[in-house]
């Protein structure tokens, strides 16, 4: 997994998000401020800026562009090595990803006895999303590993309580002051804290009110940590907290409103959830099986999840979750297991953002854990029949290598074809522009490029000399025509019938494809 991630941030260009956090983390760093990506807590950025210190890379203290601006100033337009930043920037969060796989094991060993763990940490190391994600400068697994992290706590927490829920409550507050995405699953670890307080309290005559006590101050506490965590964050990056709301912070009324204003946290917090709330409202489009829509499908998540995970895996999740709820000694760990992820996922496909399976990476960490439960039911072909899918999972993730973002399982033709029923972070994101380079260099030297990229990076930087395809008559776009496939896929109007007008001639990444006009 390690050789996988570095092997994969060491060749892709910068995604979509990812200059904004990097940027965004070089401010950190430099002037203490917190202006810039408010709608997301600090701590993952403050994760990144671990690596951008090392980098050290040249900045513009008091820039006031926009977040967009200030990445693509940092990495582009000061003087610094965009490669050189980009892979240090990266390198704390694989650290962590890393890091979370000994969770998984720790967590399934505990739960399954050895060979479980050695099942769900095969299955998180080899998971295609993990990996992808896991190697970006990005938000989505330090958020989930957090979380996962939580839950592990509160598992340990029913036989040592009074280490372990703070402890819990610091790793949820964590993974709060990462993403705010997280927050559904406060209620249910809350109400976790409390049963592994009840669990590890002594059942005794007349003891039933103070237990209950007990138990009621496991959930508190709980809570209270995971508050103060978030508040910590915000204190590291600005101990003062100043905070001069940006004017697009848009009004949020109702239930909503009302619950973001009763939030014991920073106001830099709640109004980075009125921002996303704003997002929300906003009519973005999706794409799923061929098909362009704006607004959301509630079934996008389930879909996009079955193209995108191994079908070892699946069958592995499945099996787990019948197993943890079916025999008797594993059932304490279901609400553990399973309860978390079903409401965040829920949650998830609540949302109004098509645009990946990245809005549910948990469901690899802690469904990993519950198919390592599989190796307990006692029958004689249990444990060769789980190896054999493990190894299906194996060979499936190192097919796509080092190509994660577009991965799709074999069912669905693998990862040349998730282009046709996904986009977004899904298959391209941006990563392969130099990748696109070096094959123009290679095959297409001297020949006139027309170029449609969706993505963060410069192609310039890289050597791309390029126009844009949609600024000129048509019968003037000859020669090679060179298409995101995210662009592709929403593609309307000209694109559209520049697109279906030529003729298909190579592609990079599965995620870029070049044509011939």
């Amino acid at each position: 997994m390690a050789v996988a991630m570095v092997t994969t941030a060491v060749r892709q260009t910068p995604t979509i998000d990812e200059p904004v956090y990097v940027g965004t983390a070089a401010v950190y760093l430099h002037e203490h401020s917190l202006r810039f990506n408010a709608e997301h807590p600090p701590l993952g950025k403050l994760v990144i800026a671990v690596g951008v210190a090392v980098a050290d890379p040249r900045s513009e203290p008091g820039f006031d562009g926009d977040q967009t601006e200030l990445g693509r100033r940092l990495l582009y337009e000061s003087g610094n090595d965009p490669w050189r930043v980009m892979f240090w920037a990266r390198l704390p969060v694989i650290v962590l990803t890393l890091l979370f796989g000994l969770v998984v094991f720790t967590f399934a060993r505990e739960v399954a006895g050895r060979a479980g763990a050695l099942v769900a940490l095969g299955l998180y190391c080899l998971s295609p999303d993990v990996i992808a994600h896991g190697s970006l400068a990005t938000l989505d697994v330090p958020a989930a590993g957090f979380v996962l992290t939580s839950v592990w706590l509160l598992w340990r927490a029913r036989s040592r309580p009074y280490p372990y829920v703070p402890s819990a409550g610091a790793a949820f507050g964590a993974a709060l002051a990462t993403k705010m995405s997280v927050l559904p699953a406060l209620p249910v670890l809350a109400v976790l804290a409390a049963v592994s307080v009840w669990s590890a309290t002594p059942a005794s005559p007349g003891e039933r009110r103070r237990r209950l006590g007990r138990a009621a101050g496991g959930a508190v506490v709980f809570g209270l940590v995971a508050c103060a965590t978030v508040w910590a964050a915000y204190l590291a990056v600005d101990p003062r907290l100043r905070w001069g709301p940006p004017h697009h912070v848009p009004e949020v009324g109702g239930l909503r409103g009302l619950a973001v204003r009763l939030l014991p946290l920073p106001e830099a917090f709640r109004d980075g959830m009125r921002m996303q709330f704003g997002l929300e409202n906003l009519p973005w489009q999706g794409f799923l099986f061929g098909e362009l829509y704006t607004g959301s499908l509630w079934y996008y998540l389930p879909a996009a999840l079955l193209v995108k995970t191994p079908l070892g895996a699946l069958a592995l999740w499945a099996a787990g979750s019948v197993v943890v709820t079916a025999l008797r000694p594993l059932r304490p760990a279901a609400p553990y297991l399973l309860l978390t992820p079903a409401v965040l996922l829920a949650a998830a496909m609540y949302g109004s953002r098509d645009f990946g399976t990245r809005y549910a990476v948990f469901l690899p960490m802690l469904l990993a854990v519950a198919a390592g439960c599989v190796v307990r039911v006692r029958w004689r072909w249990t444990r060769v029949v789980t190896g054999t899918l493990v190894a299906f999972v194996a060979v499936s993730s190192l097919r796509t290598f080092p190509y994660y973002l577009p991965y799709s399982n074999e069912a669905f033709g693998g990862p040349a074809k998730t282009r046709f029923r996904l986009h977004d972070s899904n298959v391209d994101w941006g990563q392969d522009l130099g990748r696109l380079a070096d094959r123009l260099d290679e095959r297409y030297r001297g020949e006139r490029i027309w170029l449609v990229y969706k993505g963060a990076g410069v192609p310039a930087y890289y050597g791309i000399d390029a126009d844009d395809p949609r600024r000129a008559a048509p019968e003037d776009v000859r020669g090679v025509l060179v298409v995101s496939d995210s662009a592709a896929a929403k593609a309307t109007g000209r694109l559209a019938e520049l697109v279906d007008s030529s003729r298909r001639i190579d592609q990079v990444g599965h995620s870029i494809t070049l044509y011939r006009r």
